[in-house]
This record gives C-alpha cells, structure tokens and sequence, in this order.
C-alpha cells in the first residue's frame, strides 16, 4: 500500500467511526430521556392515586407512598437519584401538590430536555441550556 492509500483508509475510518460515536450518544439520550419520562410518569400517578384515596391529600414524602397498605410504588423510587444520565428529584412535595423534576446530568451530553410533572399529573418539557 502506497501512504496516500493509508492515509485514506485511516480518514474513512475516522469519519466512520466519529458518525457511529455520535450515533450511541444519541441513541444513549434518547433512552435516558424515555427512562426519565417513564419514571416521573410513574411516580405521578402514584401520587394522584394516593391522592385520590387520602381525600385529596397529597403525600408529604415519596415515603409514604410505598409505607402505605397496600403500597403505591415500590421503595427503590424513594430514593431518586442520577438514572441514564438524569437527575430525577422531588422538591416539592405537600398536602396541596408536588413537583418533580428529570434534569439531565450534563446538557446536550447525558440529555436534551429538562422534564417536569406537577399537581395533576401534567408533564412539562423544556430544553436544557448549557451555561458554558
């Protein structure tokens, strides 16, 4: 092989190899944002049926959604955390309503858009900035 053919061969293989880099990060955002969704998704509607079974109290801590009988979700959701590159969290939580938050680790890297599900289960998407 001449070195222009090498040369060649090494720079198709770079561009290959930088498309399927950019391919994974993309599909890994894309399944952390489903899990992000997945999960406020879940742990909202716990909420409202706790809810809905307590009068229209809601719980004043992700605790006492798996404490009750029977239990509305299960105990590894109490302790929301970093999940796939979100940081999934729950602020605000009181007898009136609660609002919980999916914010990705790093924007543009671990996620694109900031997730957040209120009173009423409503989720509210907007894109994460980065302040670099």
């Amino acid at each position: 092989m001449t070195f222009l053919a090498l040369m060649i061969v090494v720079a198709v293989t770079g561009l290959f190899l930088r498309f399927a880099i950019e391919q994974f990060i993309n599909w890994n955002i894309a399944q952390g944002e489903a899990g992000a969704q997945d999960t406020l998704k879940l742990v909202s509607t716990a909420i409202e049926n706790y809810a809905e079974d307590h009068l229209g109290m809601y719980p004043l801590n992700l605790s006492a959604l798996c404490q009750s009988e029977p239990p509305y979700i299960d105990k590894a959701y109490t302790q929301m955390g970093v999940s796939r590159g979100y940081l999934l969290e729950c602020p605000v939580m009181d007898a009136n309503g609660y609002s919980c938050y999916a914010t990705p680790v790093r924007c543009k890297l671990t996620g694109k858009n900031i997730y957040r599900v209120t009173t009423g289960g409503s989720m509210i998407l907007e894109e994460c900035t980065t302040k670099e």
